[in-house]
């Protein structure tokens, strides 16, 4: 009578250990580390699938004035997911990241196919002191897959604040269009 309760307790700890195994090193050299997501396989926007169009709203015509300059970005793939803020850097003899707005709501935003979003860039003009003498710019997608997609920076030097940081800020991703 006793081995029926030995029997079952055994058959159901090697149950539970089986269960419990934690997938950890076989002792095959040979196996893959665990892999991530790509963002297509995650809904997230890849840069390639988007098209950018990118121009100022309001340029700064001198030192000091304020501008903006707006990215539009059309899908022109299957349905995807931009979360959070693009990466935007300014690009003179070195490259510059441009922070996040701090007022600015992080927010996803699923985007159709030929959906667009937006994101913004404001910055202050500098006068050629301590300022960016920026050219080019970049942005990156946060979720996304690929190089950062370059474009020209033709709206002036950039100021730098008094603690060297570049005068300008970056919002989160918006919904444009209809």
């Amino acid at each position: 009578m006793r081995a029926v309760p030995i029997t079952v307790t055994t058959l159901a700890a090697a149950l539970l250990l089986t269960a419990c195994d934690s997938g950890g090193d076989s002792g095959n050299d040979d196996a893959k580390p665990p892999s991530t997501p790509s963002a297509a396989a995650s809904g997230g926007c890849a840069a390639d699938g988007l098209d950018a169009q990118v121009g100022p709203v309001s340029e700064a015509p001198a030192a000091g004035d304020t501008g903006t300059v707006t990215v539009t970005l059309t899908n022109k793939g299957a349905e995807c997911t931009l979360k959070g803020f693009p990466v935007v850097r300014l690009h003179a003899d070195t490259a510059v990241d441009v922070p996040q707005d701090p007022s600015a709501p992080a927010q996803a935003l699923t985007l159709p196919e030929q959906g667009t979003a937006s994101f913004t860039i404001t910055y202050v003009r500098g006068d050629g002191g301590k300022s960016v003498a920026a050219k080019t710019a970049s942005y990156a997608l946060p979720n996304g897959t690929g190089d950062p997609v370059d474009f020209d920076w033709s709206y002036g030097d950039v100021a730098r604040k008094d603690d060297g940081a570049v005068d300008a800020t970056v919002s989160g991703f918006q919904q444009a269009g209809d």
